[in-house]
C-alpha cells in the first residue's frame, strides 16, 4: 500500500523534522503534539525549537498545503510515534508517553495501517506498544497474534541524528529498522526511503532497539574515561587537554574530550535502560553513568574552591562575589537543555553560593523554570565585566571567541578548555 498521509505524533527536536522531511518529498503529513504553542506556532510556519534549516522547510511545506498540526491524531496510513522516553527516580524506563500516544492513535487505524516507534526504548517496548493498540483495537490484527498476515504492520527506527546539523543527518544517515517481523520491516523501510538518502538496514524489533542504547551507551562509557581523567589530571597537576592531545597522537587511540557531565536526551538516558533490564551484567555501562552523573558535583567543588580564594585574596564578603557561569545547553550551539549538567551546575551553585549567579546562555530568551529566580540571565559583555569567578560549562562558538586579553578575572573554573 501506498503511504498517501503519514502522521508524526510528537513534534519535537526529533519528531518535527521528520515531518518536515516527508512534507518536504510532497507528502501530506499531519503533525500531532499535546503542546498547543508548539501546533500554533507550527501553522503559521515557524518552529518552536532552534535547528539550522528546519525554520525554512516547514515553512515551505506548511504554505504549499503538505504540513498540518493537530492536538488530536487523524486517519493516516503511517504513524511515527516520536515521544520522550525519560526514566522515573529509580532509573526505571518510563513509557507512558508511548503509551498515551499508542491509545491516542489506536481510534485511527485501519487494515493496512503501519505504526513506526521512533522514540529511544527499552528492549521489548515495540511489542508493548502493539499489545496496546492490540487491546485497544480488537477488530484488527497484529504482528504478535498473526505474524506476516497482521491488519497492522509496527517496526522500530530510532533517529541517530546530531542536534544541530539534524537536517543534514535525518537525510543522510542509515537507518536501522527493526520490524516484528520481515514485511513489517519492509514496509516501513519504504516509508523512509521516501525522503532517505542513507542505507535502510533491517532487522527484528528488539535488536534495533538494542541497537539504539547499544550505540549511545559506548559514546557514554568513552566520555566516562575521558571525564575520569580529568579527575585523576586535576589532582596530579596535569593538564587534561594537553594529555589527551598527546595520547591521541598514537594511531589507535582516540580519547573523547572531558567537561561538566553527559546531557541530552539520549547518551544520559540510554544507558540506563540498558542497566535497568540487565542490572547483575551492565557493571561497565552503571559505572559509566554514575562517573558522568558524579561530574557536575566536583565541577561545583572546583567552583567552591575558587570562591574561597577569592575571598581569601580580595577581603570580599561572600555576598559580594559574583559567579558567573557560562552555557546552559547540553552541547554547544544549540537551545536544548534537555539533563543538561551546565544547568545542574549552575543550579547547584545558586542553591550553595550566597551572592549573585549569573548565566550566560546566547541560545535562550528566558531561564528554564529549575533556575527562574536563583540565578540572573545575563549577556557575555555584562558577565565578564562583572564576575569575580568565570566557569565555562558549555564551549558555544561565540565563548570560543573570546580573546585571552578580554578576561580578567584571575579566577576561573573551566570544564572545557575553552579558555586554557
Amino acid at each position: 500500500m501506498s503511504f498517501n498521509t503519514i502522521s508524526v505524533i510528537g513534534l519535537g527536536y526529533i519528531g518535527l523534522p521528520t515531518a518536515a522531511a516527508f512534507a518536504s518529498r510532497r507528502k501530506k503529513v499531519v503533525g500531532v503534539d499535546v503542546n498547543q504553542h508548539a501546533v500554533d506556532t507550527i501553522n503559521r510556519g515557524a518552529i518552536h525549537i532552534v535547528e539550522p534549516d528546519l525554520d525554512n522547510v516547514v515553512k515551505d511545506a506548511v504554505n504549499a498545503g503538505f504540513l498540518q498540526a493537530v492536538t488530536k491524531p487523524l486517519a493516516a496510513d503511517a504513524f511515527l510515534i516520536a515521544v520522550p522516553t525519560p526514566f522515573k527516580d529509580d532509573h526505571q524506563p518510563d513509557l507512558s508517553y508511548v503509551e498515551a500516544a499508542a491509545k491516542s492513535l489506536a481510534p485511527e487505524l485501519k487494515q493496512g495501517d503501519l505504526v513506526i516507534l521512533e522514540s529511544t526504548s527499552p528492549v521489548g517496548a515495540t511489542e508493548q506498544m502493539a499489545q496496546w493498540l492490540a487491546q485497544a483495537r480488537r477488530d484488527l490484527s497484529f504482528p504478535q497474534q498473526v505474524g506476516e498476515a497482521a491488519d497492522v504492520n509496527i517496526a522500530y527506527c530510532p533517529e541517530r541524528v546530531l542536534p544541530g546539523q539534524v537536517m543534514v543527518e535525518l537525510i543522510q544517515n542509515d537507518r536501522v529498522i527493526g520490524g516484528m517481523t520481515p514485511k513489517c520491516a519492509e514496509r516501513a523501510s519504504a516509508l523512509y526511503k521516501i525522503f532517505l538518502e542513507g542505507e535502510c538496514v533491517l532487522t527484528n524489533s528488539r535488536t534495533a532497539e538494542m541497537c539504539k542504547l547499544t550505540e549511545n551507551s559506548f559514546r557514554d562509557v568513552n566520555i566516562a574515561f575521558a571525564n575520569e581523567l580529568s579527575l585523576i589530571c586535576a589532582d596530579q597537576g596535569i593538564n587534561v587537554w594537553e594529555l589527551i592531545a598527546l595520547a591521541n597522537r598514537h594511531p589507535r587511540v582516540n580519547i573523547l574530550q572531558p567537561g561538566p557531565g553527559v546531557g541530552g536526551h539520549c547518551i544520559a538516558v540510554d544507558p540506563w535502560f540498558i542497566v535497568a533490564q540487565a542490572p547483575q551484567q551492565a557493571r561497565l555501562i552503571r559505572t559509566a553513568r554514575l562517573v558522568n552523573d558524579g561530574k557536575p558535583r566536583w565541577v561545583v567543588d572546583r567552583v567552591k574552591a575558587a570562591v574561597a580564594d577569592c575571598l581569601a585574596a580580595t577581603g570580599k564578603r561572600a555576598s559580594e562575589v559574583k559567579i558567573a557561569c557560562f552555557g546552559l545547553a547540553f552541547k554547544p550551539n544549540i537551545d536544548d537543555l534537555r539533563e543538561s549538567p551546565a544547568v545542574e551546575v549552575a543550579h547547584m551553585i545558586a542553591d550553595w553560593h550566597v551572592g549573585a549567579t549569573l548565566v550566560v546562555e546566547p541560545h535562550i530568551e528566558q531561564l528554564p523554570k529549575s533556575l527562574a529566580g536563583d540565578v540572573t540571565l545575563q549577556d557575555m559583555a555584562g558577565a565578564l565585566l562583572q564576575a569575580d569567578v568565570l566557569v565555562m560549562l558549555v564551549d558555544h562558538q561565540q565563548f570560543k571567541a573570546i580573546k585571552p586579553e578580554e578576561i580578567k578575572q584571575t579566577w576561573v573554573v573551566d570544564t572545557k578548555g575553552v579558555w586554557r
